[in-house]
């Protein structure tokens, strides 16, 4: 029996193009500052901000707010919920491109 095609498995909180892009860089690095994501996803404050508030409701990332010197300082991680989300997105993803 062939896999079922089937796109509506997708994970919606991971299937946007900003937060695919955070979570395939975090995905790689230990962790990354607002700005290095901001420049890295050609994304403005407000838009990175509203995705990176939906990946963290999800539990996905972990975000630390911190100051270094007197500047705000604002890093992200993946969690351990999303280290497994991702890698299941992209097990998902393979399998709709093997069944294409």
């Amino acid at each position: 029996m062939e896999p079922q095609f089937n796109t509506n498995a997708l994970d919606p909180v991971i299937h946007g193009r900003v937060r695919l892009g955070m979570m395939a860089y975090l995905a790689s690095v230990s962790q990354a500052s607002f700005g290095e994501l901001k420049d890295k996803l050609s994304a403005s404050d407000g838009n990175l901000s509203t995705h990176l508030r939906k990946l963290e409701d999800a539990g996905y990332v972990q975000v630390k707010k911190s100051f270094a010197g007197r500047k705000p300082l604002t890093t992200v991680s993946l969690s351990e919920s999303g280290r497994g989300a991702w890698i299941g997105y992209l097990n998902h993803m393979q399998g709709l491109l093997n069944g294409a």
